[in-house]
């Protein structure tokens, strides 16, 4: 796949000059809906022999638009992460626009213009509530108005789980609230969070269950407060793991919420390298024990349950 980064107003010398079939979206967490909506477009494009170029932007629209505060604002997917999913369903451009005031303020005839035909595009693919400026006038329902019949319109419908209606905003709502099973059933593959090892207190290590500190991407979406079963990856191999996210109530009762792993079988010096962690399952929520011996029982049991949980799984 071409990756290609796109800043308004843009070079036309920048654009791949063919027909494509062009998919529309900001795609967070390339979750299932995302998916159908992708795969429709990879489906159309081999079917008329097009290039399949995917846009997508660099920042949440909504920050832009002042609906969402940045700071608040955190991502299911980081751009590698996105664009690799992106990939793994057949895509072969992305093009990944910097979403800035004077390209979200643009009049939708002029977006249509020169984003949708001047990229040379046959026919444009998005999800049903794709909206390209104001919602009221640059809906999927006043595309073919701007389009003058010049491109096919191809509008995905919504994708459900277990009865609801997929979404990046009620995945989130589960990850938060520690119902990974749910969020993976959505996401069509285990919620994953990248960062890289950092020093800590070494209390684990005393307690015979050592723990690499975790530094999270900025923007990342961490689970809510509690103790899950991972897949731990790091130097290309993947790990079990028991991961604790919480206050260290026990032995610091700390202001700064923390990210620590237990990685199963491993015994490795890894300060600095880069990680990711795949969420599989929540075990518990945090819990102040009543010193180092009740605690060191409780993570007996919570290996069992990540071994049980994790290699049924893997079979």
């Amino acid at each position: 796949m071409k990756t290609i980064k796109i800043k308004h107003p843009y070079n036309k010398d920048e654009i791949v000059n063919e027909d494509i079939v062009l998919i529309l979206g900001y795609f967070d967490g390339v979750h299932l809906a995302h998916q159908k909506v992708i795969k429709e477009g990879v489906r159309i494009g081999r079917e008329k022999n097009l290039k399949v170029a995917l846009m997508t932007f660099n920042r949440h629209p909504s920050i832009v638009y002042r609906k969402l505060n940045a700071g608040q604002y955190a991502n299911l997917t980081q751009p590698n992460q996105k664009a690799k999913l992106i990939e793994s369903l057949g895509v072969d451009i992305l093009y990944e626009v910097f979403f800035n005031s004077e390209f979200g303020n643009m009049p939708p005839q002029e977006f249509v213009d020169r984003y949708i035909v001047d990229w040379h595009a046959k026919v444009v693919v998005a999800g049903f509530d794709y909206t390209y400026g104001r919602a009221d006038i640059a809906s999927m329902a006043q595309l073919s108005d701007y389009a003058k019949g010049r491109f096919d319109i191809v509008q995905v419908g919504e994708a459900k789980e277990a009865g609801e209606t997929i979404s990046s905003t009620l995945i989130r709502q589960y990850i938060k609230n520690g119902e990974i099973d749910k969020a993976n059933a959505m996401l069509g593959y285990s919620y994953e969070t990248l960062g890289f090892v950092i020093h800590g207190d070494a209390r684990g290590r005393e307690l015979g269950y050592p723990t690499a500190n975790i530094y999270s991407h900025p923007y990342t979406y961490l689970p809510g407060v509690g103790i899950y079963a991972v897949w731990f990856i790091v130097k290309g191999k993947r790990y079990m793991g028991m991961a604790s996210i919480g206050y260290n109530v026990t032995f610091k009762n700390q202001s700064e919420l923390s990210v620590e792993v237990n990685i199963l079988d491993f015994n490795e010096e890894i300060y600095g390298d880069d990680v990711q962690i795949e969420w599989v399952a929540y075990l518990r929520g945090e819990v102040q024990f009543d010193g180092a011996e009740e605690l060191i029982h409780q993570l007996q049991k919570d290996e069992e349950a990540t071994r049980r949980i994790l290699k049924a799984e893997e079979d």
